[in-house]
């Protein structure tokens, strides 16, 4: 691979290249479409699928196939005023409501970590080890309310631990750092539900000096050397609740994420330092994640 493609691939996010790779596969397989297309077969594509997938994943078929085009030389046809059209018209004849992952209340969290401070106890080695690593991961997402893939990302040479405050995390991309100018941020050490003391044990318990924090580790203890996929972190959670006794179901690493900012919330935090904290651009991103509480008082039941 020459510098010139390695730049252009370290441009383009994963875990979008890899959405829209499906949405490409899904045109051409699943619907048999030609590629290149016209704004006409899009148009048919839209209204084939118009009934049984989200609008949101037609947006995102719609930005893989703009892409597709651009990147071969080809005219965009979903540029077209009928292709917009009729995406406005699937919104208004199918709306779907929001699936959003429920929020980790705080008592759901120290369940979790209550059973996974047991397993470290454990006399199988695997045992110790996940549980190690898997408490460390979830309390840094949640108290950083990290992404999955931002938590996927972490590297042990990225981050620093400042003695009697905390931890130090460069973050060179996220979802809103589109120029990836990266960013830091910090983690504070806590009385209890400690992300700073659970991460400090995982990484002195596998002796990890550099490369990726979070690693998957095999039945017979192996710890592997590259970053856990981001798409394995809501299988961990709902396995960790399940364990704990709890309800996994509907549950998703974008849990630890909206179950933080639910927490701030309810804590006063205003909504300017939340953002300042989460990283969040505007408030409608912020909406999205926290439960309002909205309080009825004598007339509540």
């Amino acid at each position: 691979m020459s510098d010139s493609e390695r730049y252009l691939q370290a441009a383009r996010r994963t875990s979008t290249q890899r959405r829209y790779a499906r949405a490409i596969e899904h045109f051409e397989g699943e619907w048999e479409g030609l590629l290149p297309a016209s704004s006409e077969s899009v148009v048919r594509y839209l209204v084939a699928y118009g009934a049984q997938l989200s609008s949101s994943t037609l947006r995102t078929h719609l930005a893989a196939l703009a892409q597709w085009h651009s990147q071969h030389g080809f005219a965009d046809p979903t540029k077209s005023a009928r292709v917009r059209d009729t995406l406005r018209g699937i919104q208004a004849l199918h709306p779907q409501p929001v699936q959003q992952a429920e929020a980790l209340a705080l008592r759901e969290l120290e369940a979790c970590i209550a059973v996974l401070t047991a397993e470290l106890t454990s006399a199988l080695p695997t045992i110790r080890l996940r549980a190690a690593r898997d408490q460390a991961l979830i309390l840094l997402g949640f108290w950083r309310a990290f992404r999955a893939d931002e938590l996927c990302r972490l590297r042990v040479e990225y981050i620093q631990l400042r003695q009697d405050e905390g931890l130090e995390i460069f973050l060179p991309s996220s979802k809103t750092d589109r120029a990836n100018r990266g960013r830091m941020v910090k983690v504070p050490m806590l009385k209890r539900l400690c992300p700073v003391s659970a991460y400090t044990q995982w990484v002195e318990l596998i002796g990890l000096d550099q490369g990726a924090v979070f690693r998957s580790v095999d039945r017979w203890g192996h710890v592997a050397t590259q970053g856990l996929n981001p798409n394995s972190l809501s299988r961990l959670l709902r396995q960790v609740l399940a364990r704990s006794g709890l309800e996994g179901k509907g549950y998703s690493s974008h849990s630890l994420r909206r179950g933080f900012a639910t927490w701030a919330s309810r804590n006063q935090w205003s909504s300017k330092a939340l953002m300042e904290y989460v990283g969040w651009r505007d408030v409608q991103s912020a909406a999205r994640y926290i439960d309002a509480d909205a309080p009825f008082g004598e007339w509540a039941r």
